[in-house]
């Protein structure tokens, strides 16, 4: 990638710094050339159904109330997710209320609410005049002993005549067996079959506890779409940290469609991260969704405000430290040519670069921040800075701009020292 290109990706603009120079001209690929080796197979239209507003809602401790519902869905579908899923109906008359207000919005996006295998699920699905209802039964042994006292055959039936009345009265129908990964593969694909039949236009396998590896999704998937050939999604959780990986494997098996949530927000570890989703499919694998990247952190802020969460500093794109860097050899390097720190630029997620003074800090920060306001300093001075917020560094962490200003009045008004400045 030549350097005017590379100039583009990255932005030769940024209010946080002057930068001295862009890359020289030399072949630059951001991202590591070895992904073209083993590209997996991927289906040509991949479907994004966020669950931001269900599962991410149940996360403990969160509540969106209905304005701040209505804020998310909006700037999901800004930034073009396909299908979101509003909510679960059946919940409390609020959140009914809340997932037909959503329907209501004229979104472009298609709207979906969750429903279990019941009548008076269903009917408040109808009620909310949703695009599709995702249905959904749970199929382990574990599960139906514990939990629903049901026998397979019991549940096979639910699921189908549950389809048949959703299909009844003019909803779209997803069917998805919930703890997929824990359950017989013959029973699931059974009951896949048959509500198939019943109408689903849709089915789902979820890896409830997060507890099945890409393997054994790619395992899962591939054996239920040997035997069916209907769009299938995934609803994968994180409790392993493998929900990303795992969405990538269940597509490369034949799904087509994966639930994610804003920051992976949801119950327990989490489900598949929308933004790490995206860019992994864009970026790593060269597949655009149709997801605009550049309204991903403003939605991630959103979400993350309105559900009283501190938005890590560490998230992946999104976070504040994503593009953040405070050794005195990255900082040198980044203020040269920001690829060689940064193989996404901030501005495509829009996120910003945020060059941090503290220990690591060394003479190439001080150097621009100090011709930003055309500040001359001898090289005693900038060694002396240096070795002041180093010192101040250890002591409390980050050095604010106001910090390092006071700094820099301090030492220009005084005397000079030694021109060893205590970089590695």
């Amino acid at each position: 990638m030549s350097c005017a290109v590379a100039q583009l990706l990255h932005g030769s603009e940024n209010k946080l710094y002057t930068q001295r120079s862009i890359c020289a001209n030399v072949n630059l690929d951001p991202l590591s050339p070895f992904n073209k080796l083993a590209i997996p197979p991927l289906p040509e239209s991949v479907v994004v159904y966020d669950s931001t507003l269900r599962d991410g809602e149940q996360m403990p401790g969160v509540r969106f109330d209905l304005e701040q519902k209505v804020a998310i869905a909006r700037k999901l579908d800004e930034v073009g997710v396909h299908q979101i899923e509003a909510g679960f109906p059946a919940v409390s008359g609020s959140e009914r209320d809340s997932v037909r207000a959503i329907a209501g919005l004229g979104l472009d996006a298609e709207i979906l609410c969750l429903a279990r295998t019941l009548e008076q699920d269903i009917d408040a699905a109808v009620d909310c005049d949703v695009d599709m209802v995702l249905l959904f039964v749970a199929t382990s042994d574990i599960h139906l002993k514990y939990k629903l006292k049901m026998s397979r055959d019991q549940v096979l039936e639910r699921a189908v005549k549950s389809t048949e009345y959703a299909a009844a009265h003019g909803l779209r129908v997803s069917m998805s067996t919930e703890d997929t990964t824990r359950s017989d593969l013959q029973f699931v694909k059974a009951i896949y079959h048959a509500c198939h039949e019943a109408g689903a236009e849709r089915v789902g396998v979820t890896d409830t506890l997060g507890c099945a590896s890409p393997e054994a999704i790619s395992h899962v998937v591939g054996e239920i779409r040997s035997v069916l050939d209907v769009p299938l999604s995934a609803h994968l959780h994180n409790d392993f940290g493998l929900a990303t990986v795992n969405s990538i494997a269940a597509l490369s098996a034949g799904a087509e469609a994966i639930a994610t949530t804003v920051g992976g927000i949801g119950e327990r570890a989490g489900n598949v991260s929308l933004e790490q989703l995206v860019l992994v499919l864009k970026n790593l694998y060269g597949k655009d969704i149709g997801i605009s990247t550049e309204g991903l952190t403003e939605l991630g802020k959103l979400v993350f405000e309105a559900a009283r969460v501190p938005l890590p500093a560490n998230q992946p794109w999104i976070g504040s430290n994503a593009f953040s860097h405070e050794s005195g050899i990255h900082v040198a390097a980044v203020l040269n040519c920001p690829l060689t720190y940064e193989c996404v630029s901030p501005e495509s997620v829009g996120n910003r670069r945020r060059l941090v003074l503290g220990k690591h800090s060394g003479t190439s920060i001080v150097r621009n921040r100090l011709s930003e306001r055309e500040v001359d300093a001898t090289q005693d001075q900038i060694c002396e800075i240096v070795r002041e917020i180093k010192r101040r560094g250890e002591q409390h962490g980050r050095v604010s701009d106001d910090e390092f200003w006071t700094i820099v009045k301090a030492v220009l008004s005084g005397s000079g020292g030694t021109q060893n400045c205590g970089e590695g």
